[in-house]
């Protein structure tokens, strides 16, 4: 659904029909317009109906009997679609009028002249277009408008490769040799070095400099590109300016960045730059980021989507850009490349192709570039995927492909140049296949024809990209053997210059992004850890009832009126306040300070459990309202995005949101906790170790409700101690007194207000961390799980741990329960109905809200009151092998270690809870009441 201020920015107003249109009407408000067919033309095509099929299948079928393919492995039979005999058309010499069939006049003119073009002229002219070195794909779109703007572009305006200039064709040698050049020069100098180089796809390089010029000559200020480890290096210092010395520095064991930041770096092909590149003809450089990735192919690709939409809205809140008068797309583009496999094979591509036209997540249209080897790692194609093209995924979004044979560097940047008029046209995805071959194995100390002795006899045998297209161009005499020697022997003496200059080199930090400025490195003394967050009663008042105003002549559901009187009274009273109540106030009190609030997932407008209600739906008109946006007048906007039913590609195209702009609370919520182990590969590759081996922060917040509540194995358990294994909270007790700053913060809280605190410390820090908080289910309603407005007022902040409320008497204690989450309500409300009170008055529950960085000194400071008891107790309702207590229980040791030095006694934490289990929670009700009871029992078992 398109709610709030994004609908705004990312679809002109005019063309915006209903809240559930999908298609943004961006065709309609596009200038380009096709011409229609006149009355003479239309009769034409009824008229020659067997030459419109003849041409219509050349169109549809062409690209099953195109040359795309360099080594010649593609095993095609005759394409009886493409024989004119097949429609009765035998007469190479007769004469047809083709006006109305195929398109012949230049763009923009609209003639009715006739022109009768024999059989043999129009079969030569369309396999030219559909059955040579490109081939297309674009037929199976369902819509017309976009099958005939190709046909006509194709038709009336074809390029030949004659139309590039000298100085086009000269760059296009430059990039070419250089790469092959630098390859074999990493060859000779680290033979051992796996370089995962591009030799054999060389192509790929003009490739990306032909989309960067038309981009840049579009008015595109900034590309957000993803790609794999295949042929990075080439580009990084062929064409991205990355220094050779800086790559010389790092293979020999150097540091990426400086060596006093802490970071532990990364592999070389990994590595990254962000340069402006300056072409003729742009008016203005376009900037080029290259995203750290992961080796987890195609993991990059939501969070470059992510990043490229979070930076096209903050060009636009920041420039002051009339949203009216501005598409998706026009100032910020995503490419990503692919490797054939992994495009084919990961399922994260398709969730991401999924997202591509989806409201809250459209980022105008990526180009995307199949850098195809027609093997990965050892596997051919027949093992890798069950359909013809590895491009054929795109298809479920109708994405238009151009298949390219990759040893033509000037068929490739005429796809390219087709590719991107469709993308800037249309602002939808397009798909580049880009079909080489990879000179080596996998890397270069692999032995290919162990598996593949055919595929690399021939490569063997053939000469290189680059060194055809040289003698291409030494026979066009652009170039002389001499100038093409010197080039290469040049480039060679320069990589030879920074290969001297290699052990010297010294790591300069990054440039920090402008967005960035004033936030702090996590680990800088000057990081404000534990910042002011209470909200002066007012605010908190005019941001509640916000939260809940419903315009006049707004019909919401029947049911949701309790919702609104129940918050309305809760603010009035300043008691009662629920979870939802207090999640509304942090975002309208983060919002009225300037920050936005973007909530991501599935159904999140609503919330899984009906507790959110954020946005309204008016029953008759089905009509969308976010109130926090309609009645609170701030800068800051709050976007609800109900998602697709994804969790790789959403966590990651928010996880790229939160590395664009830290003024932004990004959270990703999962319908279930354990649900997020779809997108486990985000949280392993990104969230938890980006910090340390990028350098990358992140206030990406995860919320995963968590509770054992007899839902069964998979709805009840967030897997939190996956979480606290990620993360590198230290063991031992602070000897300074300051607790540790680890790569993400996990926590547990238990009322409202624990929560309010969390989410407005997110922004009020000034260094950003990722949080993962184990949300509420059962406590979203609970009376006993509530909170006053009072515990949100300024004075108030998130307490790491928190002491038994209804202990008076420490000394009497004797056993003291840690825990964590919601079995607090149960163990309280099981020891108030003890009969014996003396039995209730001796334990003590305290609860750990923070379980990392682990609260060292807080606990210890509420722990010092009960030394007079006789044991200490963590319990869980979690198996024994799950949730928190192997992350807590070195860590209770310590403090109780610190307590014993002191008092002279010796404890060590027991654990008391479910024993292990292969399952969260058994799905059999009676298995599930007979372990809680006993969860609850073992509290109070030998008071």
């Amino acid at each position: 659904m398109i709610t709030g201020w994004m609908s705004k920015i990312f679809i002109r107003r005019r063309c915006v029909r209903s809240y559930h249109d999908h298609s943004y009407g961006y065709r309609e408000a596009r200038k380009f317009s096709l011409p229609d067919y006149s009355h003479t033309q239309l009769q034409n095509r009824i008229t020659n109906a067997p030459l419109l099929r003849y041409v219509d299948s050349l169109r549809t079928h062409g690209h099953r009997a195109a040359r795309i393919d360099p080594l010649d492995l593609l095993q095609r039979e005759e394409v009886a679609a493409l024989d004119p005999s097949r429609y009765g058309l035998t007469e190479p010499d007769q004469k047809y009028d083709v006006n109305g069939i195929i398109w012949t006049n230049p763009v923009g003119v609209d003639t009715e002249q006739r022109e009768d073009w024999s059989l043999k002229d129009i079969t030569s002219h369309l396999r030219s277009i559909y059955v040579g070195r490109i081939a297309y794909e674009y037929m199976h779109s369902p819509s017309k408008t976009e099958r005939l703007w190709f046909s006509h572009l194709l038709e009336s305006q074809s390029l030949s490769p004659s139309q590039h200039s000298k100085q086009d064709k000269e760059r296009i040698h430059g990039l070419l040799v250089n790469s092959e050049t630098f390859d074999q020069f990493l060859q000779l100098k680290f033979p051992n070095l796996k370089r995962y180089g591009l030799e054999g796809g060389e192509s790929m390089l003009p490739a990306l400099d032909a989309l960067f010029r038309v981009a840049a000559e579009a008015g595109v200020e900034h590309v957000l590109l993803g790609m794999p480890h295949r042929g990075r290096l080439n580009l990084l210092t062929g064409l991205l300016q990355y220094p050779p010395q800086a790559l010389f520095h790092k293979i020999k064991g150097g540091f990426e960045v400086p060596e006093e930041l802490g970071a532990s770096g990364d592999v070389i092909s990994h590595l990254v730059s962000s340069p402006y590149l300056k072409y003729e003809g742009a008016s203005q450089p376009i900037k080029v980021s290259l995203l750290p990735n992961p080796s987890h192919l195609e993991a990059v690709n939501p969070v470059a989507l992510g990043k490229t939409r979070a930076k096209q809205f903050s060009l636009l809140k920041t420039l002051s850009i009339d949203p009216s008068e501005c598409f998706p797309g026009d100032k910020v583009m995503c490419v990503q490349l692919h490797g054939d496999s992994s495009f084919t094979g990961q399922g994260v591509v398709m969730e991401g192709l999924s997202l591509s036209n989806l409201p809250h997540y459209t980022v105008g249209g990526s180009v995307h570039i199949v850098v195809n080897n027609s093997i990965g790692y050892t596997t051919p194609a027949s093992g890798s995927r069950s359909s013809l093209y590895c491009s054929d995924i795109g298809k479920m979004i109708n994405a238009p492909v151009l298949h390219v044979n990759g040893d033509y560097p000037e068929d490739v940047a005429r796809a390219i140049d087709v590719a991107f008029k469709y993308r800037n046209y249309f602002r939808k995805d397009v798909i580049i296949d880009l079909i080489v071959y990879r000179r080596w194995g996998h890397n270069e100390l692999d032995e290919p024809a162990f598996t593949q002795p055919l595929m690399y006899e021939k490569i063997r045998s053939r000469r290189s990209v680059p060194s055809l297209y040289e003698e291409q161009l030494i026979n066009e005499d652009i170039l002389t053997p001499e100038s093409a020697s010197s080039l290469r022997s040049s480039y060679k003496a320069y990589l030879n210059e920074e290969l001297s200059k290699a052990e010297s080199y010294t790591p300069k930090p990054s440039m920090i992004e402008k967005q960035w400025k004033g936030l702090v490195w996590p680990a800088s003394p000057d990081a404000i850890r534990d910042p002011e967050t209470g909200i002066d009663n007012n605010v908190l008042k005019n941001v509640g009832k916000a939260s809940t105003t419903v315009p006049e002549g707004f019909e919401i559901h029947s049911r949701l009126h309790r919702h609104v009187n129940s918050r309305n009274k809760s603010i009035e009273t300043g008691k009662n306040v629920d979870w939802a109540t207090a999640e509304a106030l942090a975002f309208g009190s983060l919002m009225l300070e300037g920050y936005d609030v973007r909530i991501s997932g599935q159904d999140v407008g609503r919330g899984t459990f009906s507790q959110r209600h954020a946005m309204l739906v008016d029953q008759r008109t089905e009509k969308v309202i976010v109130p926090l946006n309609a009645a609170l007048d701030t800068e800051g906007r709050l976007e609800l995005a109900n998602s697709s039913l994804s969790e790789m590609a959403v966590l990651g195209f928010e996880y790229g949101v939160s590395w664009e702009k830290p003024t932004i609370l990004p959270i990703w919520e999962a319908q279930f906790g354990d649900f997020f182990n779809g997108a486990q590969v985000i949280i392993d590759t990104f969230i938890s170790s980006a910090e340390t081996k990028w350098l990358k922060q992140s206030g990406i917040v995860l919320l995963l409700p968590h509770g054992l509540d007899g839902a069964g194995p998979e709805h009840s358990s967030s897997r939190f101690e996956r979480m606290l294994q990620l993360t590198n909270d230290r063991y031992s007790y602070p000897k300074d007194g300051v607790e540790a700053n680890p790569n993400m913060h996990v926590v547990f809280p238990t009322t409202p207000a624990q929560y309010f605190h969390l989410l407005r410390r997110q922004m009020k820090r000034n260094y950003r961390k990722p949080l993962i908080v184990a949300g509420p289910k059962a406590l979203l309603r609970l009376p006993a799980a509530s909170s006053t407005l009072v515990d949100m007022e300024p004075g108030t902040k998130f307490s790491p741990v928190l002491a038994d409320p209804f202990i008076t008497s420490k000394d009497k204690v004797e056993r003291v329960v840690l825990l964590t989450g919601k079995v607090y309500y149960d163990l309280i409300k099981a020891r108030e109905a003890l009969p014996d009170r003396s039995i209730a008055e001796r334990v003590a529950f305290i609860r750990i809200e923070e379980l990392c960085p682990f609260p060292f000194v807080n606990l210890r400071q509420i722990l010092e009151g009960y030394s007079q008891a006789k044991a200490f107790v963590w319990l869980q309702e979690e198996p024994k092998n799950q949730g928190a207590y192997t992350h807590v229980a070195p860590r209770i040791n310590e403090v109780l270690k610190k307590l014993g030095s002191e008092s002279g006694k010796r404890w060590e934490v027991e654990y008391r809870g479910r024993k292990e289990d292969s399952v969260p929670a058994p799905g059999i009700a009676k298995i599930y009441s007979s372990q809680q009871k006993r969860v609850i029992e073992d509290a109070f078992k030998g008071l």
